[in-house]
């Protein structure tokens, strides 16, 4: 896909993208490059990151690797004072970084729940914190994008902790931008709504099962998901180019799977309205049959 006019205006200037040592991350992390600008890629795995960069410097590009776990407030702080220092500027943040965690509500341990709510909302959080300050600061036209997910207007069985961890992304989101605009910065909020990628997000989500529940059917869901991201799944580069131009025109809305989420926010609508008892995302109920 070539490069769009908004994309050419965004490009150059400093990138810092959370969570970008593989999945859609390491995507924009390469679509940013592709802009012309030098991309930060902050990750929890220092050598996931290091091999993103050290690809994008083998095509001519720029990048840093810095390990940084978003759960933790003060590593975010520490980022945006090293990035701020050493780069004097931060042209586009994007809050990507998350986990899935699929599991009975009172079969997920506390401590998962911990790192999917810590990782998931406030690494979005604190990373607003640490970078928008200093960003209005620079009183320039930059971007701030938050991931939140086709899941932030649903709900599906087993999948309760990740979702509502997207649901408040896509609230805080809403809130930002509300934000910005009360002020008049010259700062663009995006939600980034993927619908299916193959990015690899659920072959590893869930806590060992307890002995208390018989856990095949939630194995098999969690199968069938992993084979139907595998199967039918967006390619990263593909949705990367996507979400990186809508950033760049500004947009507030931004879905890989724009009929899909539509039809999942009018089903939402209508549950609300009736009041009816909750249920699945529309076209997810052949998951269950597993």
């Amino acid at each position: 896909m070539s490069l769009s006019e908004d994309e050419l205006k965004m490009g150059g200037g400093v990138a810092v993208i959370t969570g970008a040592g593989g999945g859609i991350g390491s995507g924009l992390a390469r679509r940013a490059s592709e802009l012309g600008m030098t991309v930060i890629i902050a990750d929890i795995s220092i050598e996931n990151a290091e091999k993103v960069a050290s690809g994008i410097r083998k095509t001519g590009g720029k990048a840093e690797a810095i390990a940084v776990d978003v759960s933790r407030p003060e590593e975010l702080d520490h980022l945006a004072e090293h990035v701020f220092g050493n780069y004097g500027g931060v042209r586009l943040l994007v809050n990507n970084a998350g986990i899935e965690t699929l599991g009975f509500c009172w079969e997920i341990s506390a401590a998962r729940w911990e790192s999917t709510l810590n990782i998931n909302i406030h690494g979005v959080v604190h990373g607003v914190r640490a970078f928008a300050p200093r960003m209005l600061a620079m009183k320039e036209e930059c971007w701030i994008a938050n991931l939140s997910s086709a899941g932030a207007f649903g709900i599906m069985p087993t999948q309760s902790a990740y979702i509502m961890t997207k649901h408040a992304v896509q609230s805080f989101s809403e809130g930002l931008f509300l934000d910005m605009k009360l002020i008049g910065a010259p700062i663009h909020v995006c939600s980034v709504i993927p619908g299916l990628m193959r990015t690899g997000i659920f072959d590893t989500v869930s806590d060992p099962p307890s002995t208390d529940v018989d856990s095949s059917q939630l194995r098999s869901y969690q199968q069938a998901m992993s084979e139907m991201a595998r199967d039918y799944g967006m390619d990263i580069k593909q949705g990367s180019e996507i979400i990186m131009k809508k950033i760049a025109a500004g947009e507030f809305w931004i879905s890989t799977h724009p009929e899909t989420t539509a039809k999942i926010i009018t089903s939402r609508i209508e549950f609300l309205k009736k009041q009816n008892d909750p249920s699945i995302i529309p076209g997810s109920k052949h998951l269950l049959d597993y």
